[in-house]
């Protein structure tokens, strides 16, 4: 059995074999276990040199909300030669990847028509079961969400699908859209029509028609979002894909593009690394809100902040979620954080955003899409076939489930572990071919859902 030494000061060396831990040295009970440099816990027991170490013998050592202290680092970035992709100009000034016609429902009622009217015409339909019986912020931010999709410039094309009589009904979603392009966006409410599918087919049809006069243009790499995700994470996660990703990430920043990290329960423990390449004091303060909120909605539902990792994960090697964590949060790289986002917001700042919202696969890449991110970097060590509204790029953690299914996984990162400058060299390139039109393996699978996060009262 191979085994890795991450950082110097660990006392722990994890298995290349499983992605599972074992003590360097003897582990007094009481005493921190240290991987990525890191505290990720306490030995509940006498731990053996040589002894696997997990769930029956280290716990976490989380808290709740706390106080943080800012100390900058500095994190320059590496001059790096420019690229280009080729995308579609948008009228206000955004660029796409992709051309597609998107359906977007106000509420759950007209699913199912959403899915005929996208049947017949090839166009993508996102079914949730809100928009209705909401009140206040919870409907709010289904509204956020729903307009992130519709102001999506991966779309060429969009038909708001509306019922008539819901709480999230057209006009009240327009309130919150604001200003749109009229050119592009086609409204419908099925109770104001006699055959609300054949209408929805001829919306959609002169949306594909306008939308194929559409063509590709060279733009700078620089106007290029990418969201960052992990899910069904194992003990390599934080060896080969994250870091790949992470080297991806400032590369793109590097180049003036903009990344957006979310999943903040997945922070915990890990926040402070993220803290200190705040790029301003001001930025400093919004991410302790961002982890500190997080942590009172746990705290407020009664469940402790520290109720993570999954039990896929655990079988995997992960025992904490500081270990998680420090794992996770490598997919942001070394790049400064230069501005934190709440859920809805778009991003606009070039470099690492920050983006509220929990870990959940489906509401992470829901949000991710919403702010604007025109793909996501989705990296696995147990495998998952989810794919969101925007192309979804499968990293594989260990070259196994590559090869099992290589139907889900677009990218093995195992090879990192060897050869890190040549595997995120290999996972940029896919990136730029990605965002020139090559498919990924949930686009080809017709792979494509959303979930809206739900935290109110229903009527």
């Amino acid at each position: 059995m191979g085994f890795v030494v991450i950082h110097p000061a660990d006392n722990v060396q994890v298995s290349l074999e499983n992605g599972h831990k074992y003590a360097r040295r003897s582990i007094r009970a009481g005493e921190a276990v240290i991987k990525y440099g890191f505290p990720i816990g306490v030995a509940t027991q006498d731990i053996a040199a040589g002894a696997h170490v997990h769930s029956h013998n280290l716990k976490t050592a989380l808290g709740g909300v706390r106080e943080y202290t800012y100390a900058p680092k500095s994190c320059a970035l590496p001059a790096v030669p420019p690229e280009e992709i080729s995308a579609y100009e948008r009228p206000n000034g955004e660029i796409g990847i992709r051309n597609d016609i998107w359906i977007v429902n106000t509420v759950g009622c007209v699913n199912k028509t959403a899915q005929a009217i996208a049947e017949k015409t090839g166009a993508f339909c996102f079914p949730h079961p809100y928009g209705c019986s909401q009140l206040g912020g919870d409907l709010l931010r289904t509204q956020q969400i729903l307009c992130g999709l519709i102001r999506h410039p991966n779309a060429g094309g969009v038909l708001v699908l509306g019922l008539g009589c819901e709480n999230n009904n057209i006009g009240e979603l327009q309130k919150v859209l604001g200003d749109y392009d009229r050119d592009r966006v086609r409204f419908l409410n099925v109770q104001d029509c006699g055959d609300e599918i054949r209408e929805g087919v001829r919306l959609v049809l002169g949306l594909q028609s306008r939308a194929a006069k559409n063509r590709r243009v060279r733009v700078p790499v620089s106007r290029l979002k990418i969201g960052l995700k992990c899910g069904g994470s194992d003990g390599l996660s934080g060896l080969t894909a994250n870091p790949t990703v992470g080297r991806v990430c400032d590369r793109l920043c590097a180049m003036g593009g903009t990344a957006v990290l979310t999943e903040v329960p997945e922070m915990f423990g890990a926040e402070q690394l993220l803290m200190n390449r705040c790029q301003s004091a001001e930025v400093f303060e919004q991410t302790v809100r961002l982890i500190n909120r997080q942590k009172a909605y746990f705290l407020a539902h009664g469940e402790k902040v520290s109720e993570n990792p999954s039990p896929g994960n655990k079988a995997g090697g992960i025992t904490t979620l500081e270990e998680k964590s420090l794992g996770c949060v490598q997919k942001g790289g070394t790049s400064p954080v230069t501005a934190v986002l709440e859920i809805g917001d778009t991003a606009a700042a070039a470099g690492l955003n920050l983006l509220e919202g929990p870990g959940n696969d489906m509401v992470a890449v829901t949000n991710l899409t919403a702010a604007g991110c025109h793909m996501i970097l989705f990296t696995t060590g147990r495998g998952t076939p989810l794919g969101a509204p925007v192309p979804t790029v499968k990293i594989a953690t260990n070259t196994a489930l590559a090869q099992q299914k290589p139907h889900w996984v677009d990218f093995d990162a195992q090879p990192a572990q060897t050869d890190a400058d040549g595997t995120a060299d290999a996972l940029f390139s896919l990136v730029l071919e990605t965002a020139n039109g090559a498919m990924t393996k949930s686009e080809q699978n017709g792979f494509r859902e959303i979930a809206i996060l739900k935290d109110g009262v229903t009527l």
